[in-house]
This record gives structure tokens, sequence and C-alpha cells, in this order.
């Protein structure tokens, strides 16, 4: 079989961070391509991990206009999600977008229609999802043990961990802060594992508080590389904080906290980044210190047991020490080659993207927002 050829859409810190390295370490792969709107970054992604005749460009058009890419990876700001999967699909390509699936519902089923129009594979990064704890966590809720899950709690808090880089916090191209950007990992990981997606109604808040206001000297931040960060209060665009409330139509309900800065002592460092308590009528389990603890009854006694390991760093250009293999990466490639099935589904990432439009529009209105 001949090789999978790729390319690539946006060549910043989640291309370099996540997609780049994973690619890299799967077989049969040619990464060929490589764009983005300032030229040395796709040159320099060519030169580390492209083919010999891998070329760059900084019109995504004309990367599309290659018949023989067989699939590309949209890495862009979420407003720009939309545009690009779109005409990649309708230009023949699979695509992987990278999370969250669309800055809005409406453009998020653009993007289901053209994948339906052109019987393409669409798939969206949500890469929380394969981490192993996340995994343990599935069988554990999958083989009965809890019971039926009636309560949830999403949290991704960061008392201080404002990304600097990028566009984060430019709501024009972000469509939001931290609940469309971490949020929706914890969310994503949450419906996931109780395989729940059949929303009521929705009701949140948002909240600016500190981002505008504290200044560099109160800021406090240690980014992921263990050195003093700080952000400009003055261009701030985004949330800081957000928390939703989440109805099931079977009665089960889920709250929903994302922070980048909030006075709360929890922090990602500790935490483990994304993680999920759930609350079913014979136990219940969460992975807040990155394994799962179930709390269940044994012989007539509350018990709490660890399940599975501790392991940290899954994400390979992002990890301490020798980088892990990519699980999102292994599964893409392998459903590219028709030697597998697709482990995130755009429909379930559409259900994400309507959940975190409700929480900004019951914000906005006061309301709770009515799926159908």
């Amino acid at each position: 079989m001949a090789n999978v050829r790729v390319g690539f859409i946006g060549c910043g810190g989640i291309a370099n961070g996540k997609h780049f390295p994973g690619m890299a370490q799967q077989e049969g792969v040619d990464m060929c391509a490589f764009c983005d709107l300032i030229l040395e970054r796709a040159e320099k992604a060519a030169k580390e991990y492209g083919t010999p005749d891998a070329k760059v460009y900084t019109d995504y058009h004309e990367l599309l206009a290659d018949p023989t890419i067989d699939a590309v990876h949209v890495l862009t700001p979420n407003v720009a999600h939309c545009e690009i999967t779109v005409a990649a699909l309708e230009a023949g390509k699979h695509v992987l977008c990278e999370k969250p699936m669309a800055a809005t519902p409406a453009d998020a089923k653009k993007m289901l229609e053209a994948r339906d129009r052109t019987g393409k594979m669409l798939t969206i990064g949500y890469q929380y999802r394969h981490f192993p704890e996340n995994q343990v966590a599935k069988k554990v809720v999958d083989s009965g043990v809890l019971g039926d899950v009636y309560y949830a709690e999403a949290t991704y808090l960061r008392r201080r961990g404002v990304p600097t880089w990028g566009v984060f916090t430019d709501k024009a191209k972000q469509g939001g802060g931290p609940l469309i950007d971490i949020g929706t990992h914890a969310l994503d990981l949450t419906l996931f594992l109780m395989n729940n997606y059949d929303v009521d109604y929705v009701c949140g808040t948002s909240f600016e508080k500190l981002g505008h206001t504290l200044d560099a000297k109160h800021q406090g931040q240690v980014n992921y590389r263990g050195e003093f960060d700080t952000w400009n209060n003055e261009t701030y665009d985004v949330e800081d904080s957000a928390v939703g409330f989440i109805k099931m139509k079977n009665g089960a309900t889920i709250v929903l906290r994302a922070a980048w800065a909030i006075n709360m002592a929890e922090d990602y460092a500790a935490n483990g980044e994304a993680y999920t308590m759930l609350a079913g009528t014979e136990g219940g389990l969460d992975t807040k210190e990155g394994r799962v603890r179930l709390n269940h009854v044994v012989a007539e006694y509350p018990t709490i047991s660890w399940v599975g390991n501790k392991v940290s760093g899954f994400i390979p250009g992002f990890s301490q020490g020798p980088a892990p293999k990519s699980k999102e990466a292994e599964i893409w490639v392998k459903a590219l080659k028709g030697e597998g099935e697709l482990f995130v589904t755009a429909d379930q990432a559409y259900v994400v993207t309507r959940i975190l439009d409700a929480i900004y529009e019951s914000n906005r209105t006061g309301k709770p927002v009515y799926f159908d």
C-alpha cells in the first residue's frame, strides 16, 4: 500500500506540540505539505518533519489543489476551522480538525454537511480521550460498576494559566476564552465517558474579572516551561472563567467549570489538567489526580480503590523525556488506510460545540437554552 500523504494547514504551537511529532511517529505516512500565513513557520516545519520534496505554502487553497494529498490537518485559530475544513472536504481530502470543532454551532453544522456531501472522513482533535487514566475510566464505566451515572463534573481550572502566545485572548479569532479552549476538553471527555449526548437544556455564566484587571505584577503566572509569563490585560478580549449547567434528557446533570485565571487553590499543575467526576447509583469515580479513583462498596463497606497507574505526558511535543506514542495519530492513520474506525466523531464534537455556545448565549440572555 502506498504511503498516506498528509498536509498541514497551520504550523503554530499545537502543530509543533502535538500533530507534527505525533504523525512523524507513524509508519506509512508522508508529511508532504505545510501551510502557514508566516512562510518561515511552514519552511521550518517542512525542514524538520517533511519529506525531501515537501512543499510549503502561505495560501491553503494552493495546498488543497494538490490532487496527491489524501488528508489534511486543520490547525488554525478556531474561527477559521469551518471555512478551511469545508474547502478541504470539497477538495477531496479527509480532515482532522483541531478542537473545538468550530467557533459556532452554525459553522460546525456546515462541516457536518460537507462531510456528508463529500463522503470524506472528518474527526476532531480531542486527545484527552486517549490518556491512560481516561481509557481506564471508560472501561470502568462500561463495565457497569458505577450503575446509572446521573451526575458529573467536568473541570479544567488554571489558577493562573492564560496562554500568552498565538491569538488565544482575541475573541474575534478564537470565539471565546477558557471555555472554548480548555473547557471543551473536559466536556468532551465527560460526555464520552457517560456516552450521553442527548441534551435537554443548558444554562451558564462566564466571567470577565481578572483577565482585564491583573497587571503584570499581580498575574503571578508560570508557564508550562517553568518560566514566568504575563499577558496584556489591555488587549485581553475574552472571559477568564466560566461555569455551565447541562441537563440531559434522561435527567443526568453535568456541571462544567473552566478557567485560565481564577482565585482558587486548585490548579492544573496539581490536578493533571482536564479531569472528570462521575456519580452513579452503584459507585463513583474521578480522575483528578491523573488516575482513576473509584469509590464503591466492598463487602458492605464504603471503599476507595485506585484503578490503573498514574502516567503523564501523553502529548508527544509537550512531554518531558522520550516522546510517548500519539494514540490520536495512530488511530487517524489506521482510519486513513482503511484499517480502523474514527475514535472521535464529528457528530459528537458538534454536540460539544452546541453546549459551549449555549453557555455563552445563556450568559448573554440570562436564560436557559433548550435543545431540540
